[in-house]
């Protein structure tokens, strides 16, 4: 890792603490349904998502049997935990492992999973295992984190067995590019007064910030993506309106997105 690029993990770190995203003993292992503190309304959202992706992808694709799945951006692990306590295999892929929200904080869950959890410190564009290892590949709140949008979509695709799934939770996704990079400029605008001293470490790295159908497409052509619609919260829901009436920027949505390997 590049000495910038360790920098950012540790300012990130920090940053992530000061939030209060350090979650230990029950408050982690009731992920994603934290009830109290000041980021239960970020994690009801979140909640749905997970609900939505389970129901919709780990469902059908289970069918079959015990599922062996892939976390990339797995952070705690607590969606690998989850998957775990329903019998599949799980990996946690992270090049963060710090003990906040990395893979350091996600120790204690593997520890509890009866062997069906394991951690793998990579990065999205190379990842460490041979060629059709897993049924699904899961982006958990993190593609908009990938630096090679088309590198890191091609390594998953590699390492998904044919009429496997590839699935992204919990990423900004807008209706159009336009959308997506106002936000980036805001995001730079306000980065002194929301992160502080750390502010140019924290924008320095080069991630894509944010998805739309068109640059999946354009990353993967061979992908046929399709967007499962979660129901939010009202209040999440609400947001376009709200935004158009204060006039702000569109904000982004979740949702599930999902594609079969061919």
């Amino acid at each position: 890792m590049s000495a910038p690029a360790a920098q950012f993990f540790n300012e990130y770190a920090r940053h992530r603490a000061a939030e209060g995203r350090a979650l230990r003993g029950e408050d982690l292992r009731s992920l994603p349904y934290l009830r109290a503190g000041p980021l239960a309304r970020q994690w009801a959202v979140r909640a749905k998502t997970f609900e939505a992706f389970v129901n919709r992808i780990v469902g059908p694709l289970a069918g079959r049997g015990a599922l062996d799945i892939l976390d990339l951006g797995a952070g705690n692990g607590w969606l690998c935990y989850r998957l775990a306590c329903s019998g599949h295999h799980a990996i946690a892929l992270d090049l963060r492992d710090d003990d906040i929200d990395g893979l350091g904080a996600a120790a204690d869950l593997a520890t509890d999973s009866a062997g069906r959890f394991h951690c793998v410190r990579a990065s999205f564009e190379s990842l460490p295992f041979a060629d059709r290892s897993f049924d699904l590949a899961i982006f958990n709140a993190s593609l908009h984190y990938a630096t090679e949008l088309g590198r890191a979509l091609a390594e998953t695709v590699r390492v998904t067995r044919p009429g496997g799934m590839l699935a992204v939770l919990d990423s900004p996704f807008y209706p159009c590019e336009r959308a997506g990079q106002r936000m980036v400029a805001e995001k730079k605008a306000q980065a002194a007064d929301r992160f502080g001293p750390s502010a140019d470490v924290l924008v320095s790295q080069n991630f894509i910030e944010f998805l739309t159908r068109q640059r999946l497409k354009a990353a993967r052509g061979s992908l046929s993506w399709s967007r499962h619609r979660v129901r939010y919260p009202l209040w999440y829901e609400m947001r376009p309106l709200f935004a158009w009436l204060r006039g702000r920027r569109r904000p982004s949505r979740f949702d599930v997105w999902s594609a079969r390997v061919p």
